[in-house]
């Protein structure tokens, strides 16, 4: 054999085992992106999803440091093509994953991982700022826009914000020392809002250190939000827990909350505006609840309250070291109303009040509020409460001339704290019933049927929101 046949023959024998290596490294590379590189797991959902995508294929990187922003943005703008081909879900992985504010979309589910953390960017500039509510006229913490929420939504159908207790960290610290320090030009933003959406669920997540408020669904109906875990300083200001505002049909329960201000605050707009736009909320369940305020209410309606209150039920809740049990707040100018509210089953420990409601809570937007807008307080029942360490028993101040009436709380037993006030009810401008109550109400409470626990109303039929059921749904496949 001539010599330089050998150096061809050896020169084709590598090219050959060269392209081999090529041809084995890219048929690697193809299987590796048909493999998903998540497990599959199996989690409750209201909807099922055809589609699934991890975070990571759009490049998504969970140092901590890195921001993820236009990572989620390409994910959710890639994934809404399938809207209509059986929905898609979005799998955040394991890690710490910066990010600013990102908008969802419909038939679509964002899904985190145990181990997953999304961080809250502290850079403004990936905070947009959107227009006020039109029910508020302006922001909460100043006059003009907001800082649109971290998660954010608006005329969506179908959306499920869900995890295996993966956490939101709204790194809120920095936030609440501009609001302290009143360096805000804007209102806040909030960690889960939607907007004029429709069908859904927010599930089985720790959210915490929000800037201000936590959940926060608007104009929105049938509404789930379950198996929350909601964390904030107990000073931190403003960062209440679930606020349905202007809603149809929601369900809060199994939700466990410690926060700065309301655990559960309901509402329907702020005064001329709530009013204008006149969107109550309704057919409201809370259940199973916890929680622990030292400055604010379990449940709070109101004070922005101007579209209406209506139909809300709430039982088996558990308040600890707590400012108040259930409180209405309102005052002239607000109009709307609150009324057919049922509680029942609510265990508290250490209370400052257990019952509280007041017309003068004052606080409105701007000077131009109607003075003859006066809110309609009626049919609140109570009942099957139990309370210890308390300071005083109840706080029930209506307005001059229009009394809140109709108020019933029966079988309800309050042992006071070692120093309790001397007045243990402090009643003006009310009117109602009471029966099997210690300590004994005030006079404008008088017993319905002196030795007989008269029970106040508890509606026996269902809301259309606890008819709606979860499917067990499946992950680990992924159509890209």
């Amino acid at each position: 054999m001539e010599p330089w046949t050998g150096a061809i023959r050896s020169q084709m024998v590598e090219a050959i085992v060269g392209i081999g290596v090529l041809l084995f490294v890219f048929t690697s590379g193809v299987e590796s992106r048909k493999r998903p590189k998540f497990g599959c797991f199996e989690y409750a959902a209201i909807s099922c999803r055809a589609h699934e995508a991890s975070l990571e294929d759009f490049g998504g990187v969970g140092d901590g440091q890195t921001s993820n922003t236009n990572a989620f943005k390409s994910a959710i703008e890639h994934l809404s093509q399938f809207s209509s081909d059986g929905g898609s879900q979005l799998y955040v992985p394991p890690g710490k994953w910066l990010t600013g504010s990102f908008n969802l979309t419909s038939h679509f589910t964002l899904f985190l991982d145990k181990d997953a953390v999304l961080l809250a960017s502290q850079d403004e500039s990936e905070w947009p700022v959107i227009e006020p509510l039109p029910s508020y006229g302006r922001g909460r913490d100043a006059d003009g826009g907001r800082y649109i929420s971290l998660i954010f939504g608006t005329n969506l159908t179908d959306v499920i914000i869900t995890g295996a207790n993966g956490t939101i960290d709204g790194q809120g610290d920095i936030w609440w020392q501009k609001f302290r320090n009143k360096e805000l030009n804007y209102t806040r933003p909030y960690l889960i809002e939607l907007m004029y959406s429709s069908n859904i669920q927010i599930s089985n997540l720790t959210l915490m250190n929000s800037p201000s408020w936590n959940v926060h669904p608007v104009y929105s109906s049938n509404i789930v939000v379950q198996g929350i875990t909601i964390l904030a300083p107990v000073r931190s200001p403003n960062t209440d827990g679930i606020n349905p505002d202007s809603c149809t049909n929601t369900r809060i329960e199994d939700c466990y909350i410690v926060s700065g201000d309301d655990c559960v605050a309901v509402k329907s707009g702020w005064d001329e505006y709530g009013i204008a736009f006149g969107m109550p909320t309704k057919q409201l369940v809370i259940r199973r609840l916890t929680c622990i305020s030292p400055t604010s209410a379990a449940i709070a309606l109101g004070s922005e309250m101007s579209g209406g209150i209506q139909d809300v039920r709430a039982e088996d809740i558990t308040a600890i070291d707590t400012e108040s049990g259930v409180r209405i707040k309102t005052s002239i100018g607000r109009g709307g109303y609150v009324k057919e509210i049922y509680v029942r089953r609510m265990t508290m420990k250490t209370m400052k009040w257990v019952f509280w409601m007041t017309g003068n809570y004052g606080s409105h937007p701007d000077n131009n509020y109607d003075p003859n807008a006066i809110p309609v307080i009626e049919n609140i029942n109570y009942r099957d409460m139990v309370a210890e360490n308390v300071t005083m028993a109840a706080r029930l101040e209506g307005i001059a001339g229009d009394p809140f009436t109709g108020i019933c709380i029966s079988n309800v037993t309050i042992k006071l704290t070692e120093k309790p006030k001397k007045l243990q009810w402090n009643c003006t401008e009310i009117a109602g019933i009471s029966s099997g109550v210690t300590p004994k109400p005030c006079d404008l409470l008088p017993d319905s049927e002196p030795g007989k626990v008269t029970p106040c109303n508890f509606p026996e039929d269902s809301l259309p929101i606890e008819n709606i059921k979860v499917r067990v749904c499946s992950s680990g496949r992924k159509y890209l």
